[in-house]
């Protein structure tokens, strides 16, 4: 990715939240690096260098500010780089993909060279795949250390280490300090209530979050999920089960996150999958001023700024509750997926009483019968959908991971029988967070543009490329928001 230095020092000089995760600057006479946003005296132009990575400002020696800390920064959205696969492997080494397998395992579930992936990643952010998930576990090792008081044993391998040592040695090499060191100059964190933890993730304002709750309420998985006034909750296979819950962060822009410390183990994947979720990594800002240009979308952009497209936190789950919704209400499908969690889903011990399953796993559903399926509601045909599906999903001959060519995945979803054109284009928009996908067979979004044919609504949406995935949570909020 390329960075023109005197816009980014404007951007920092302004401390423009926009650019928040976009870059970093490293300053030469203090040798740290901080997010454009930093409280800290401007440096003079002379002093700053810009990175598009954290890895990339300590691979030249800098280490991360204090005050700003950059392990809080929103990460990189899809407006700000350029190689699809580049961005799309990085996501998935900050998700932990390099933890328990290496780089070719990656590329190889990505279609790709091992070569041509550590070229792309070092192309657009300036470092290798090693350097890249080393500094994200580090990280995360310091907000663990900063907001916990989990014992450093159990942060180190949080946050994806192998090995204690290792990450002792890292941790001196890089920020040179002593992991507890660190912590004792930042205080500590406070004890942990009822063995929780709370962590934040950031993201670009604005953020649209009661229209997100709206959304997630009408689709949730009972026993699965549930949605308060203000806060969303879910129970996560991690360590044989356990729970989250998401609140916005009072004063900041970030989401706080709940957890048991139990479920720590798995956090890298988890923070990730939350961030897909949310939509974290957008750029409001670009997307909501593009969209604005067309007189059609302006009004709904402008009651609704930073709406954004709710991901997935299990791409399969997703899947499952697109192939349900096929030809009934939300309402329908709902409830469908509340008997799919109940019938299949495995128990799960929390809290919370709303929350006491596990969301049903690929091998469940493939070893069901037919009509073990359709005895829930199903019309045959549907229920033979979900287990050619589900088997797909379990023999790893269909991935439900975005990849670096949407037209293709689209392609090998659709072989399936039973998934058709708007049910694969459902899922690309919120599993593989494709901000271009466009549901153009939808009623819903053809009764919003009064066009008569799916070839109508796709010539309405030419406008909006490449944001049309945004125009579409505006044309269905249009007809369904409370």
């Amino acid at each position: 990715m390329e960075l023109e230095p005197d816009s980014c020092y404007r951007a920092l000089s302004a401390r423009d939240p926009r650019f928040d995760g976009v870059f970093f600057v490293g300053v030469t006479s203090t040798g740290v690096y901080c997010r454009p946003i930093c409280p800290a005296r401007t440096p003079g132009r002379d002093r700053c260098r810009f990175y598009p990575a954290a890895a990339a400002a300590e691979r030249e020696g800098f280490r991360p500010c204090r005050r700003c800390r950059p392990e809080l920064a929103p990460g990189a959205a899809p407006v700000d780089a350029v190689g699809r696969t580049a961005r799309l492997a990085a996501s998935r080494i900050v998700a932990g993909a390099m933890d328990g397998g290496g780089l070719e395992a990656l590329a190889r579930e990505m279609g790709v060279g091992p070569r041509h992936l550590r070229r792309a990643i070092r192309r657009e952010l300036g470092v290798s795949p090693v350097e890249l998930a080393q500094t994200h576990r580090l990280l995360l090792a310091k907000q663990l250390l900063t907001d916990t008081s989990m014992p450093i044993i159990d942060v180190a391998f949080s946050s994806g280490f192998a090995s204690l040592r290792r990450f002792n040695a890292l941790f001196r090499a890089r920020y040179r300090l002593a992991p507890g060191d660190l912590r004792k100059s930042a205080g500590g964190g406070a004890p942990a209530p009822d063995g929780r933890i709370r962590l934040t993730l950031a993201y670009r304002p604005p953020l649209a979050w009661d229209a997100m709750l709206d959304f997630l309420r009408a689709h949730t998985v009972a026993g699965v999920e549930w949605v308060t006034g203000d806060a969303y909750l879910r129970t996560v296979d991690v360590g044989g089960g356990g729970w989250i819950r998401v609140e916005p962060a009072p004063r900041r822009h970030a989401l706080a996150v709940d957890l048991p410390i139990a479920a720590a183990r798995g956090l890298p994947g988890l923070l990730a999958r939350l961030r897909r979720l949310f939509d974290l990594d957008a750029a409001p800002g670009a997307i909501d001023e593009h969209l604005s240009r067309d007189a059609a979308m302006r009004e709904d952009v402008g009651r609704t700024p930073g709406l954004r497209v709710p991901g997935a936190f299990d791409p399969f789950e997703l899947a499952v509750r697109a192939v349900l919704g096929q030809q009934v209400s939300v309402r329908g499908a709902t409830t469908l997926s509340g008997r799919f969690a109940r019938a299949f889903g495995e128990p799960a011990q929390t809290p919370f009483p709303e929350l006491d399953r596990l969301s049903p796993a690929p091998g469940r559903l493939a070893g069901a019968t037919v009509d073990e399926l359709a005895a829930l509601g199903l019309i045959r045909a549907r229920a033979e959908c979900i287990r050619a599906l589900a088997t797909a999903a379990r023999d790893g001959t269909l991935s439900l991971e975005p990849g670096p060519d949407p037209e293709a995945d689209l392609a090998r979803l659709t072989s399936i029988p039973g998934i058709g054109p708007w049910t694969a284009r459902y899922i690309a928009m919120r599993a593989w967070r494709w901000p271009d996908a466009f549901p153009h067979h939808d009623l819903v979004l053809r009764k919003a543009l009064n066009a008569r044919s799916p070839a109508e609504a796709l010539a309405a949406a030419e406008p909006w490329r490449p944001w049309r995935a945004y125009a579409v949570m505006h044309l269905w909020r249009r007809l369904t928001a409370p």
